[in-house]
């Protein structure tokens, strides 16, 4: 898809005339920008919303910049925008620091690397820095407060009809959507993809009244369904070939399928109808796993979130164990982000640059010593506690930097304490974007080197923390799987990696006698990757072969007042593994 800036003056021609006299140099305008991306226009005004390109009353665009092409698929560019919306809210806008030009610096970033040009960003920075602009200040920033109370800063949301400002995503979940459909090579697609699962085929035809009465209902059915099913829409007033090869007649017509064969087939505008054969469809595709009635408070928990490290070390005495390194343009640019971003808040720090910085990482592993690039990783740990720093490593071609630091760790023999350490804490904080872990576990290298990582840290005796970190990791990739299982389309950890990280983590438990971090982090982590797991499947055998149950309550003996013992193994391992 092609990335355009869309560039608007919002002094309408003034800024050319008069500010010379006024600054003391030249300014072309006052720039307001946005990005035009698949038809539609993002821009940031008081909140991330979309709006039909030029729709707004801001008129037509001063300029139109092509900024390039990016192959991402629009499902990973909404859930980075989910993110954005956190950072870009209406309380965080600032004209001089936080403004429409940042958020579009940071998706086209995203999207393609780089960001927009320089001047436009540096624009407010210029004005201050003049004695006009100084004098400005105070009256400027009570016109911006006032507009805030209105909710939007000019305007944009109010002016166009067309716009959307999406909630902001929950944790590792993208909203389902209705899938519009036109042909029969669509719509085989669609229910691929839904074959292990279940789907349902609205037809609807231009001229037909009732159905569009249906249109809300059949939307709210496919936010609640989410990722359990596929929910389609097709006009046969347009796809008539759909409508022929399905025999449909008359609309609203609806077909249902489970798992891959078609299930039920009603025609009428009956919403009540719709909801129940929806609803009912889901639950035989997704019936309920018998540890949904065990007492299992802690993996039942809804609200259970990825852990993160976001402690941010004392970021000159960091700098200065790195040497000479420290000064590299890259490394100031990061660590300018990570103190403004800890003292005054995301909405206060700009990306830095992002090329530069993966490069000097990977130089690093090359060019510094071995106890010396715990730094490195540490400072890059901390740049990844923000989602939109995280999101562009997501995306990041072969996920080469995070591949050449865990590959580095896991290749040395004798890997020292500090940088085993930074480098488990700093593959936690991938999971700070919700692009990330799929990636981390559907990309067949970065998986292997996170289980390794996690396998070989579990063995240090002489580090609790570097085990309670381990277990950490573990517990934020079994958490996503474990998500996938409850909510579909099912677990997306290949098994030959479940078993393997179920078989070093019950050994690790079974050492543990000293840190109760780190046997509740080793608990933890393994409940999750045994919560709703098929009964029938490989791991279930591993688990009853190791007696999975009787080490997990061995550990009485020298934590005899950790609850999470019992729910783990008398619970999960010992009635959970009972064949039905």
């Amino acid at each position: 898809m092609d990335v355009h800036l869309l560039v608007y003056d919002l002094s309408g021609g003034l800024a050319r005339q008069m500010s010379a006299q006024l600054l003391g140099f030249q300014l072309e305008a006052i720039y307001h920008t946005s990005i035009k991306l698949n038809s539609l226009e993002y821009v940031y005004d008081g909140a991330v919303v979309s709006i039909i390109p030029g729709s707004s009353h801001l008129g037509r665009p001063l300029e139109e910049i092509h900024l390039g092409r990016t192959e991402l698929p629009m499902d990973v560019i909404e859930e980075f925008l989910d993110s954005l919306r956190e950072i870009y809210t209406v309380e965080a806008y600032d004209l001089w620091k936080h403004n429409c030009n940042n958020f579009s610096n940071d998706l086209a970033t995203f999207l393609l690397g780089r960001g927009i040009p320089d001047h436009i960003v540096n624009m407010p920075q210029a004005v201050l820095d003049s004695p006009m602009g100084r004098m400005l200040l105070p009256a400027l920033n009570q016109q911006i407060n006032a507009k805030k109370r209105g909710g939007g800063i000019l305007g944009i949301q109010e002016s166009s009809a067309g716009s959307s400002s999406k909630p902001t995503a929950e944790f590792h979940h993208h909203q389902a959507v209705v899938r519009n459909i036109a042909d029969n090579g669509a719509l085989e697609s669609h229910l691929l993809t839904a074959k292990n699962s279940c789907a349902v085929i609205f037809f609807t035809s231009a001229t037909c009244a009732p159905c569009r009465t249906l249109y809300p209902v059949y939307d709210e059915l496919a936010a609640e369904v989410g990722n359990k099913g596929v929910l389609i829409k097709v006009d046969i007033s347009q796809a008539y070939d759909v409508g022929s090869k399905y025999s449909v007649s008359a609309t609203p017509t609806f077909i249902t399928f489970l798992r891959g064969q078609q299930e039920n087939r009603w025609t009428g505008a009956d919403p009540s109808a719709l909801r129940g054969n929806v609803q009912l469809l889901v639950q035989m595709a997704w019936p309920p796993h018998p540890h949904q009635s065990l007492n299992l408070p802690t993996l039942s928990n809804p609200n259970a979130k990825p852990v993160i490290f976001t402690k941010i070390p004392p970021l000159p005495k960091l700098l200065a164990k790195m040497g000479s390194a420290a000064e590299d343009p890259s490394v100031q640019g990061i660590k300018k982000f990570i103190e403004l971003r800890s003292s005054e808040g995301p909405a206060e720090a700009s990306l830095p640059d992002m090329g530069g910085f993966t490069a000097f990482v990977r130089d690093s592993i090359q060019r510094l010593p071995t106890e010396l690039m715990f730094t490195v990783i540490d400072l890059l740990r901390c740049g990844l506690v923000d989602p939109r720093f995280s999101g562009y490593m997501a995306e990041e071609k072969g996920h080469q930097t995070v591949l050449s630091v865990l590959e580095y760790v896991n290749g040395l023999g004798e890997c020292p304490y500090a940088l085993r350490l930074v480098a488990l804490q700093m593959t936690c904080n991938l999971f700070t974007s919700p692009l990330y872990p799929d990636q981390i576990l559907g990309y067949d290298k970065l998986r292997t080197a996170i289980t390794m990582l996690i396998s070989t840290s579990f063995l240090d005796d002489n580090h609790s923390s570097v085990r309670v970190a381990a277990a950490s990791l573990l517990f934020d990739v079994s958490l996503y799987n474990s998500l996938k299982r409850r909510d579909g389309p099912g677990d997306v950890l290949a098994e030959g990696d479940q078993i393997e990280l179920a078989a070093s983590t019950l050994e690790a438990i079974s050492q543990e006698e000293s840190s109760s971090e780190a046997l509740e982090g080793m608990l933890r982590a393994l409940g999750y990757l045994v919560y709703r797991l098929p009964l029938d499947g490989e791991l279930s055998d591993l688990l009853r072969t190791m007696d999975a149950e009787d080490t997990v309550l061995s550990k009485r003996k020298h934590f005899p007042n950790m609850a999470l013992v019992s729910e783990i193994g008398l619970e999960l391992l010992g009635k959970g593994l009972k064949r039905t």
